[in-house]
C-alpha cells in the first residue's frame, strides 16, 4: 500500500493509497485513489495568559472524499493535484487503523438483514434548491 497525502486545488487534504495510471507513453493520465478520505487538522484554541501560553494537543478527522459514491477507487484528473507527499506518521497510522476498522465494519453490515438496509435508504432524504426557497 503507497498510502500518500494528496492536497488539491479545492484545499481539501486527502489520503488515500494513491496509484498513477499512465498511458503508453508514460504519461500520467490521472492519479487513482483507493479508499480516499479528507483529513482535517482540529487546532483547538489556544490560550494565552499573562506571559504565557498554555498549548493543547492537535487532533486529526477523517471523513469519506466523496461521502455519497459506492467508488472505493476514484481516478483524480492530475490538474487538480496540487502536491502529493508522505503523510506524518501517526496521520498514515491511524489512516491504516481507519481501514482495518471500516473493512471490519463492512464484514458485519453484510451479516445485517436487507430489510433494515431498506429502511434506512428510505428514510433518506434529498433537499433541493426548490425545497429551500419554501
Amino acid at each position: 500500500m503507497t498510502v500518500k497525502l494528496a492536497l488539491l486545488k479545492s484545499g481539501e487534504n486527502v489520503i488515500a493509497d494513491i496509484k498513477e495510471l499512465v498511458d503508453e507513453n508514460e504519461k500520467v493520465v490521472s492519479l487513482v485513489f483507493s479508499n480516499p478520505y479528507v483529513v482535517k487538522l482540529l487546532t483547538p484554541q489556544i490560550l494565552f495568559e499573562e506571559n504565557t501560553i498554555v498549548e493543547s494537543e492537535h487532533k486529526i478527522s477523517f471523513y469519506p472524499w466523496i461521502p455519497l459514491s459506492l467508488d472505493k477507487k476514484m481516478a483524480v484528473d492530475p490538474s487538480w493535484i496540487v502536491t502529493v507527499v508522505e503523510p506524518q506518521e501517526m496521520v498514515k497510522s491511524s489512516y491504516q487503523s481507519k481501514m482495518v476498522s471500516d473493512i471490519d465494519e463492512s464484514n458485519e453490515k453484510s451479516i445485517v438483514d436487507e430489510s433494515i438496509q431498506e429502511t434506512l435508504i428510505e428514510n433518506f432524504e434529498v433537499i433541493t434548491e426548490e425545497d429551500n426557497g419554501k
